[in-house]
């Protein structure tokens, strides 16, 4: 009988609130993927739409100093290109709403990493099928070695690069919840590329001997072909929040730069 009483006067407390304006929360919708995706690097590159870097000019203010190396590999042909898609479960969609319902805006950044393997085990890595959601993983691209690009998950996908992560923006902190399951991750906004680790790099030590000339050549090129601003280039050791991400290791920005800088259309995106 007393519950029978506390069902009607809940209900009628219900109805007051309700005549006054109240409602209950609405539950949060499903995730709205993101209908379109611009300026990340198309999964493969006509021979007419191929860039070339501009001629080395004197650097300015805010440059690096360009060696003459670096010189000479601006002006080669454009890197080799493979497909190497990754297996579906190892990707899935990007997302215009959070887990909450929240809209999210964030601009593109352009993640490096490294495979702390080699490159052809980690693309067995992302071939495999992975049902477990905490076994999942990719990068967008790879570079080997050798300068070789492999595509692995189309730019407009979200490639599962990177778990804890948060990447500091001028604007603040950037982060992205689209599992429940998981912490939020920069993966949402992320195009992941990771470059093949040399050889004396397959273990735990802070750094190894570096990356080849070619890697770096085939990197700039491949960022050329984005809108990311320099300021939104980042390494995982910079979003990782987990504590435990190093890579990629022995990164030289400086060459890095020096190079993206040479292509056209870069103008405007050092900032």
């Amino acid at each position: 009988m007393a519950r029978r009483w506390i069902g009607i006067v809940l209900g009628g407390l219900l109805v007051v609130l309700i005549g006054l304006g109240w409602e209950p929360a609405p539950a949060a919708g499903p995730l709205v993927p993101l209908p379109r995706v611009t300026g990340l690097p198309p999964m493969q590159t006509t021979a007419e739409a191929v860039l070339q870097p501009l001629k080395v000019m004197q650097a300015g203010p805010t440059d690096f100093a360009v060696s003459s190396a670096d010189r000479l590999l601006a002006q080669t042909a454009p890197p080799r290109q493979v497909m190497a898609m990754a297996d579906p479960s190892n990707y899935g969609d990007r997302f215009a709403t959070d887990i909450n319902g929240r809209v999210v805006r964030n601009d593109f950044i352009a993640v490096l990493h490294e495979t702390v393997g080699s490159a052809q085990s980690a693309l067995n890595l992302f071939r495999t099928h992975h049902p477990r959601d905490q076994d999942q993983v990719s990068y967008h691209t790879l570079i080997g070695r050798d300068g070789t690009i492999y595509y692995i998950v189309p730019p407009e996908k979200r490639a599962f690069g990177a778990g804890n992560s948060v990447f500091n923006g001028p604007s603040g902190p950037e982060t992205v919840r689209t599992n429940p399951a998981f912490p939020p991750s920069v993966n949402n906004f992320a195009y992941h590329v990771s470059l093949e680790t040399p050889s004396d790099g397959f273990n735990n030590r802070r750094s190894h001997s570096g990356y080849t000339p070619a890697q770096y050549a085939s990197l700039a090129w491949l960022l050329a072909q984005t809108t990311i601003p320099d300021s939104r280039i980042t390494t995982h050791q910079a979003v990782d929040r987990s504590g435990n991400r190093l890579d990629p290791r022995s990164f030289n920005g400086q060459t890095l730069f020096s190079l993206l800088r040479q292509y056209p259309t870069r103008s405007g995106l050092s900032g």
